[in-house]
């Protein structure tokens, strides 16, 4: 199956040179310029990945990244002028799955788009390499699809980055990983893989995981990293 990308950019030149990199290394790309043609795009097929810019005329990326995240876990990656930590924090606060600052290029867009499909499942050649399933305070990791079960057995919705990070944890339960460590073995590949990117997502992954006035498992060692704080069986 070919990816399906929607490039969301009001630079018509930038649009045009990002949506021919993309099709020459084999994606299918629809693109647009504003939110009332990236809805359009959306319902002309499956989406596998939206590479939406923050600074849109009408309503800015900020915005449409919360108005997708309300209904999907589609892959996205901000594409911005702006490449200050704060901004990509901000991105990643609100659902986004990296962060690529203007001007970039060719090998690069390639690689991020990549390493995010790849989280997806998308560009796996292998799968079923290793459990299918891990469980952990009434949480069920399961791998095939990428998916987290709470307690209850609702799905918790997770974005790509989320569901590498969490499954980095459950690989190595009860030892403390290092934040560079984390960016290694998760692939977030955020921005300039700062420590605070991995806040973020910590942060993100805590308040999905607590429930009920139980905190979440996932324990601070401070000036080292982080740890999941359970036990896990794998099935």
């Amino acid at each position: 199956m070919t990816p399906s990308i929607v490039i969301v950019e009001d630079d018509p030149a930038l649009r045009t040179l990002t949506a021919r990199a993309l099709q020459e290394n084999g994606y299918f790309v629809r693109t647009a310029s504003t939110a009332p043609e990236m809805w359009i795009a959306f319902e002309g097929g499956p989406v596998d990945l939206v590479l939406l810019d923050i600074m849109l005329p009408g309503t800015s990326g900020i915005e449409l990244c919360r108005q997708i995240r309300k209904t999907s876990e589609v892959p996205i990656i901000f594409i911005s002028a702006k490449g200050s930590e704060p901004d990509r924090v901000i991105g990643l606060e609100i659902g986004a799955d990296d962060y690529l600052a203007k001007p970039f290029s060719t090998r690069e867009l390639i690689a991020r788009v990549r390493a995010v499909l790849r989280r997806g499942g998308l560009e796996r050649s292998q799968v079923g390499t290793r459990e299918s399933e891990a469980h952990f305070e009434g949480h069920v990791l399961n791998f095939p699809r990428r998916e987290l079960r709470s307690a209850t057995g609702a799905v918790i919705d997770l974005t790509g980055a989320e569901f590498d990070l969490l499954a980095t944890f459950v690989g190595q339960p009860q030892r403390v990983i290092s934040r560079e460590r984390l960016i290694e073995l998760s692939r977030t590949r955020l921005g300039d893989a700062s420590d605070r990117s991995i806040d973020v997502l910590v942060s993100r992954l805590r308040r999905k995981l607590a429930g009920e006035g139980k905190p979440a498992p996932i324990t601070t060692v401070r000036g080292v990293g982080y740890m999941l704080n359970s036990e896990v069986a794998r099935a």
